[in-house]
C-alpha cells in the first residue's frame, strides 16, 4: 500500500477517506500495556453472572483509528493534530470489525483542515463514536510504500488458556503425586486440583508434605496421603496405584527424574506398553499461531533411529489429542539436505521415508529441516522447500537432548514461551514439572495429561 501526503492546496471540502480494522484481543492488550489503562474490563473478565466476557476496547483505542486514518491517508503522512472532539455511542469487544471515516468540512487559515470524524461497526453499521477534528496539513510532500516500525508480540498464552478450558470440562484425572515434599512440588498439584484438572493422591513423607502445605498456607484436608519414606518406595507406590486402576497419571514431585521413572521401566511390574519413554514439551510461544511441540528434550540423550521412531510417534499421538488433525512433524538438523557426514540429517530422511511407508502413522513427517525453514514459510520458500511441513511444523524433533534442551529454554527465556512437560510411552501420561515452572506451565502440564488420557481411553497409545 502506498502512503502519500495531501497538501493543503490539494484538499477540498467534501473529500473523505475510510480505514477498516479488525479489533483483536491482542490489539486491546497492546493498547492497555502502552497506555497503562488497567481497567479489568479491557482484559478477559467475568460478568456479574459469572460468564466469561471478551475484552472491551478502551474508548481511545477506537478513537485512535481516526488518528491513524488522518496520519496515513487524509491528509496523510506529516499531518499534526490541533484538536479532536469525540462523543461515544456504543462499545466494542474483541473480534468486531470497525470502519473509521473522515470527511473534510472546511479549510482554515495557516494550513488547518477541519474534518468530521466517525467510527462505525462494519456489521450493521452502528455508530461507535463521532466528532470533529482540526489538523495541520503536511507542510512537505511525503510518500512511502512501507515504514520500518518495530515488531510487536503480545505475551499472552492463548493456546494454554484454550487447553485449560478444554481440560476443565473433563473428569478430574486421578493423579499419583510422587514426593510433593517441597513447596513448588506440592503447589503444582494443589493449583491443578483447585482448577478441577486432577484429583491428587499425595505419596511421600507426611511430615514433609504437611510442612510444605503449611509454608504455602494451604490445607490438605480431603486429600489422600500415602506414607512412603523414601523416593524409591514412593515411585514404586505410584506405579502400583496405576496398575490397580486407582491412578490415571503420575506427577513428579521433589525427586530426581531417574528415580521417578525407574520403577515404571520394570519389565514385569512397570508401566511399559511397548514403546520407549519419551518426553514432549508442549510450548505456547507468543506470536506463533498454534502450540509448538518439542521432543525429546529431557529423557533420551542421544537417540538412535529406533528411539526416534517412538519419539515421533508419541509426539504425533499427543498432537492429535490436542486437536491437530494431521500433525506436521519437522525433523531438525543443521541443514535441509542429506549430508552423509551429519548423522542427524540421515536419520531425518529415514524418518520421513518411514512415515511415507506407513511405519509412522497419523502425521506428515519431513526432514531434514533446519530450524528456520521448519517454522518460517519465507525461509522455506527461499530454500525451495514446498512440502506441507516446511514453514508450518507443529512438532519439532531434535537430534539429541542437548539441542532439545537449548531449543526449549531459548523459547522459554528469550521468546517468553510457557512450556508444559509430559512423558509418553507409559501406560499413563507422566507430568514433569520443574521448580522454575510458572503456575500456568504447571496447570498446562496437568491439562495436557488430562486431555491425552481422555482421548486414548485407557493408556493404549
Amino acid at each position: 500500500m502506498i502512503f502519500e501526503s495531501r497538501m493543503y492546496h490539494e484538499i477540498e471540502p467534501g473529500m473523505s477517506a475510510e480505514l477498516r480494522r479488525l479489533c483483536t484481543a491482542d490489539d486491546i492488550y497492546a493498547f492497555v500495556a502502552a497506555s497503562g489503562n488497567h481497567n479489568p474490563m479491557h482484559l478477559e473478565h467475568v460478568d456479574e453472572d459469572g460468564q466469561k466476557e471478551k475484552p472491551l476496547a478502551p474508548g481511545l483505542f477506537v478513537a485512535a483509528l481516526i488518528s491513524s486514518l488522518l496520519g496515513s491517508i487524509l491528509p496523510g503522512p506529516g499531518t499534526r493534530y490541533r484538536e479532536q472532539q469525540l462523543a461515544f455511542h456504543d462499545y466494542v469487544t474483541a473480534g468486531e470489525e470497525l470502519v473509521a471515516k473522515v470527511t473534510v468540512t472546511g479549510k482554515e487559515p495557516e494550513g488547518v483542515i477541519a474534518l468530521a470524524t466517525e467510527v462505525r461497526r462494519v456489521e450493521g453499521g452502528a455508530l461507535i463514536c463521532s466528532g470533529t477534528a482540526r489538523v495541520l496539513a503536511p507542510k512537505t510532500y511525503i510518500r512511502y510504500e512501507e515504514i520500518d516500525a518495530p515488531g510487536l508480540i503480545v505475551q499472552r498464552h492463548r493456546h494454554f488458556e484454550a487447553l485449560l478450558e478444554k481440560a476443565e470440562a473433563l473428569p478430574e484425572l486421578a493423579t499419583a503425586v510422587v514426593c510433593p515434599e517441597e513447596q513448588s512440588a506440592l503447589e503444582g498439584a494443589l493449583i491443578a486440583a483447585e482448577r478441577g484438572l486432577i484429583k491428587p493422591i499425595l505419596i511421600g513423607n507426611p511430615a514433609k508434605i504437611e510442612a510444605a502445605a503449611k509454608a504455602l498456607s494451604k490445607s490438605l484436608s480431603g486429600f489422600e496421603i500415602v506414607e512412603m519414606l523414601s523416593h524409591r518406595e514412593a515411585a514404586r507406590a505410584a506405579v502400583e496405584l496405576v496398575r490397580a486402576g486407582r491412578a490415571q497419571s503420575i506427577m513428579k514431585g521433589h525427586l530426581h527424574t531417574d528415580d521417578l521413572l525407574r520403577p515404571m521401566l520394570d519389565k514385569e511390574k512397570g508401566l511399559r506398553i511397548g514403546r520407549r519413554f519419551t518426553h514432549v514439551f508442549v510450548m505456547d510461544v507468543p506470536g506463533v499461531s498454534h502450540p509448538l511441540l518439542v521432543t525429546d528434550a529431557a529423557i533420551n540423550i542421544a537417540p538412535d533411529l529406533a528411539t526416534k521412531v517412538d519419539i515421533v510417534q508419541n509426539a504425533i499421538d499427543l498432537a492429535i489429542s490436542l486437536g491437530m488433525e494431521t500433525p506436521k512433524v519437522g525433523v531438525l538438523s543443521a541443514v535441509e539436505t542429506v549430508n552423509p557426514a551429519m548423522p542427524s540429517s540421515i536419520d531425518a530422511a529415514l524418518l520421513s521415508k518411514m512415515a511415507e511407508r506407513g511405519q509412522i502413522k497419523g502425521g506428515v513427517v519431513d526432514g531434514p529441516l533446519a530450524m528456520d525453514n521448519a517454522v518460517d514459510i519465507g525461509a522455506a520458500r527461499t530454500k525451495g522447500l514446498r512440502g506441507p511441513v516446511a514453514g508450518h511444523a507443529d512438532v519439532l524433533v531434535v537430534p539429541g537432548i542437548d539441542a532439545g534442551n537449548m531449543l526449549a529454554k531459548q523459547l522459554a527465556y528469550i521468546s517468553h514461551a510457557e512450556a508444559a512437560g509430559v512423558v509418553l510411552g507409559a501406560r499413563v501420561p507422566v507430568i514433569l514439572n520443574s521448580r522454575s515452572d510458572s503456575a500456568m506451565a504447571r496447570l498446562a502440564s496437568a491439562a495436557v495429561a488430562s486431555i491425552h488420557w481422555n482421548r486414548i481411553g485407557g493408556g493404549n497409545a
